[in-house]
């Protein structure tokens, strides 16, 4: 089983929304999706979790590399409503990652992003009803 994901830019802001599983085999997915905040956008990226079921190990540190990644381009990583526990592994050299308990709180972080400007998303996006 893999990820799905959609991306929404907003003014100064990006928003990267998961569903599905985060584990070793949707890593790769993850990881292109992050290449494509990186080329589309400006500002934090906030990583909604919403609609993920769950993630490994693996998908944690797949996280915290794209808290790397975006950290390098000037940019930062923060997630929302992230499932489980509550926790993420650390990886004790990477960037500190802002968590919010849901996208509403995330955005009401960031009031001043403004709203939805483009969205891109992979093709078998869970429908929003």
């Amino acid at each position: 089983m893999t990820i799905e994901w959609r991306y929404t830019v907003q003014r100064d802001l990006g928003v990267l929304s998961l569903a599905g599983f985060l584990g070793a085999d949707a890593v790769g997915r993850f990881t292109g999706a992050v290449g494509w905040a990186v080329a589309r956008g400006t500002g934090p990226v906030v990583l909604d979790l919403t609609r993920l079921r769950g993630w490994s190990a693996g998908g944690q540190l797949a996280v915290a590399d794209a808290a790397a990644r975006l950290r390098a381009e000037g940019r930062g990583l923060e997630l929302a409503a992230i499932p489980a526990d509550g926790t993420l592994v650390p990886t004790g050299d990477g960037p500190a990652v802002p968590i919010h308990r849901d996208l509403a709180a995330a955005l009401a972080a960031h009031r001043d992003a403004g709203a939805e400007q483009r969205a891109w998303r992979s093709d078998a996006w869970p429908s929003e009803a």
